[in-house]
């Protein structure tokens, strides 16, 4: 008789035949073994992408973040957007049926012509006309089951769509005043109320009126409609007034930023409801927008999806842009109704290189690229130009890229008696110092060439920069005749010049450096080596090679560079204080205007005593008369010639090691149209287009799993269970 031992031996090795079939049909297959996506999702028109960390902000009243606008800038519809395709650049209708029209009136509110002189404007009135018909996402703030919801009510209640019922409602004039009221709600987080209390009329006393209504009524909800805002006002159901201080022109370019797009009433009634911020069902977590998109689904510990706003039906696609946008097929989809994709899919990628690996078999749609991953996607030919490697080129991976319209840059500060202040010595040596620390060579080191060496505050694309032998900087550049289009990142263009800039030698920078009293890096006075300090928040692997760096450009002058390390909150102390010697910093844009950068050093900016933006505490009296001159002036002839003598001053002061303006490259793939690189539209997913044919093709070319070790495995796992099968056949007959 079989005894129970060897019975059941023989059933396991008969599991182990079926389980060894299974693996060898498993591996006949065609299905993508590594797809991280579902399958019903294929040949749905969706576009994929990463995020490395959860938005923190998604109300357009506190969110101010790049990675919060990634968001934001695809759910709100504010007035106005840059327009996709034209450079430089402009501002055009979002929301607005037209452009705002402004209107001039003196101190006693008369009108003004149009070409009043700025001293005599005492307000402005921009009065903006929405087109009708726009209407909000899907939200069940808009339906009337859940007007008066009790804490029972919200059980099995996480998101937003465990909500049975929705509703919409139509965009109103009303619902852009009450964003802007918003702006100075106590109870919020306000990037930017300091800047528009100081220009919306009214809109510091307002801010006070609901702080005292809510030291008042502490538990009750804050109705902003109960409090009128003296400087807002709508006229009918699709027209609004904003009035503003004096004259400033760049007061349209907030308008096409999401702290102006529409709010209804009805969400924040529906979030202030009782138990909804313990589910995270607020407005930071869950907007309502009246955009293309909206958010369907915020897990940030996985994905968050973006789906198609079905009410969106006011935009289309641009017909018209730059020369040779037509030839590169950018005006193909001319006319037809945006967006032309219907979901987005944003990913968590919290490191760079599944990310990149992601990317290559095609589970995102467009990529950046890290220093880690630059010389395998882009190479860069004899004249500077940057291109994808054959590799990519193979792949049909094409690259795009843009100046950002930033700047990064190592602050002198003033209030040192040693590099500040307006002295001939202090001057000479930040001029040689300038000299010294060589920004090109740092751009192909540590940025991979993405850069543009700054010759100002003023990066390409923005009025007031000029290119070539009229915009260098002329104390730490000379012209050289005779030169090609510069290779290192000096000029904004790939055009051929007839000349390029060359930075200035050691020699000159060691005789400024005497002339400032301190021959050879040594104290004339003292007889003590010249030793300055860097702040910085340094501490990485990186971060070593690029102090280790500045160290070496320090001591081509024979002066010592000591770099004092602290986290940020220490370091932010420091620049608030004024307790450093040099310090790096950096600046984006908040529009496309000289006025965004040149603010930056003037005295009423001064970060010690003022609380501004000048980190460095620069002071300079002429410089402060002309950016008043020019701050609110219209881009003309007359403008440019201001603010070539504010660069000029700036220059030979040099309270900035100019840095650099980075360059963002961005990698797609041949599915993707549309793609254009536009740093200041943070809205241009809507214009884009994916070939989901192609790219579910591609996507099977590309990851089919390599089946070869499987078969072989099983194949011998097989020939073992047989062996081994036989062996107890065998031991069984025996018996």
């Amino acid at each position: 008789m079989t005894s129970l031992r060897d019975s059941a031996k023989l059933d396991a090795m008969r599991v182990l035949l079926v389980s060894l079939l299974v693996i060898l049909l498993s591996a006949c297959s065609g299905g993508l073994w590594n797809d991280p996506y579902p399958a019903s999702d294929q040949g749905k028109s969706i576009f994929y992408s990463a995020f490395t960390e959860r938005p923190k902000h998604l109300d357009p009243a506190q969110a101010y973040s790049a990675n919060e606008y990634d968001f934001l800038a695809q759910i709100y519809a504010p007035p106005l957007q840059y327009h996709y395709l034209k450079r430089p650049y402009q501002l055009v209708p979002l929301a607005a049926s037209a452009m705002p029209t402004v209107r001039y009136l003196d101190k006693h509110h008369r009108p003004l012509p149009e070409n009043a002189p700025a001293k005599k404007i005492a307000f402005s009135v921009y009065e903006i006309h929405i087109k009708p018909g726009m209407r909000y996402q899907p939200h069940p703030a808009f339906a009337p089951e859940y007007d008066h919801l009790k804490p029972d009510d919200l059980r099995g209640i996480h998101a937003i769509g465990d909500f049975p019922h929705t509703g919409t409602r139509v965009v109103t004039a009303a619902d852009y005043a009450y964003q802007i009221k918003r702006l100075a709600d106590p109870l919020l987080h306000l990037p930017i109320f300091g800047v528009m209390s100081d220009y919306i009329v009214g809109l510091k006393e307002y801010a006070a009126t609901l702080q005292q209504a809510v030291k008042q009524h502490p538990d009750a909800f804050l109705d902003l409609n109960k409090y009128p805002l003296r400087g807002v006002q709508v006229v009918d159901e699709h027209t609004y007034r904003i009035e503003v201080y004096g004259k400033y022109p760049q007061f349209e370019y907030w308008l096409a930023m999401p702290f102006f797009a529409p709010m209804p009433p009805e969400a924040e009634r529906f979030y202030a409801q009782e138990g909804m911020r313990e589910r995270n069902l607020t407005l930071d977590w869950w907007p309502v927008g009246s955009g293309p998109y909206y958010l369907s689904e915020n897990n940030p510990n996985q994905r968050m999806v973006l789906t198609r706003n079905p009410y969106y039906d006011s935009e289309t696609y641009p017909s018209e842009g730059e020369p040779g946008d037509a030839a590169a097929g950018l005006l193909k989809d001319a006319g037809k109704p945006l967006p032309l994709i219907d979901e987005i899919v944003f990913t968590l990628e919290k490191e760079t290189i599944p990310y990149w690996n992601k990317f290559l078999q095609g589970y995102y749609d467009t990529s950046g690229i890290s220093s880690d991953s630059f010389d395998q996607a882009v190479q860069v030919n004899v004249g500077g130009e940057a291109t994808v490697t054959d590799a990519m080129k193979a792949q049909g991976i094409k690259l795009t890229t843009a100046v950002a319209t930033s700047t990064m840059y190592t602050g002198f500060n003033w209030l040192d008696p040693v590099v500040g202040g307006n002295s001939e010595q202090a001057r000479k040596l930040r001029q040689a110092i300038s000299i010294a620390v060589d920004f090109e060579e740092f751009i192909s080191i540590f940025a991979n060439g993405r850069g543009i060496v700054a010759q100002s505050p003023i990066p390409p694309g923005i009025f007031g920069y000029r290119s070539g032998e009229a915009g260098i900087n002329h104390y730490v550049y000379d012209w050289v005749d005779g030169g090609v289009n510069s290779a290192s990142g000096l000029l904004d263009s790939g055009l051929p010049t007839f000349g390029a800039p060359k930075r200035k030698s050691i020699e000159t920078a060691r005789q400024l450096l005497a002339e400032a009293g301190y021959p050879n890096g040594v104290d004339a006075q003292t007889g003590q080596p010249l030793v300055i300090n860097l702040d910085t928040t340094a501490g990485g692997v990186g971060d070593k090679a690029r102090l280790d760096w500045m160290r070496k450009q320090f001591a081509k002058i024979n002066v010592q560079l000591v770099a004092r390390s602290t986290d940020y909150n220490r370091f932010q102390d420091k620049i608030r204080k004024g307790d450093t010697q040099i310090f790096y910093w950096g600046w984006n844009a908040d529009y496309p205007d000289p006025e965004n950068f040149l603010f930056l050093l003037t005295s009423a900016q001064a970060k010690v005593g003022k609380g501004g933006e000048n980190a460095a505490n620069y002071s300079n009296t002429e410089y402060d008369r002309l950016f008043e001159q020019m701050k609110n002036m219209e881009n003309s002839p007359a403008r440019q010639a201001i603010i070539d003598r504010m660069l000029e001053i700036l220059r030979r002061d040099s309270p900035w090691l100019w840095g650099y303006h980075p360059k963002d490259y961005v990698l797609q793939h041949s599915w993707m149209s549309n793609v254009k690189a536009n740093v200041m539209a943070n809205n241009k997913i809507k214009y884009w287009r994916a070939d989901t044919k192609l790219r579910d093709a591609l996507r099977r070319k590309w990851n089919q799993p390599v089946r070869w070790p499987l078969w072989l495995a099983a194949t011998a796992a097989l020939l073992f269970g047989i062996w081994l099968w036989r062996m107890l056949r065998q031991r069984e007959e025996a018996k």
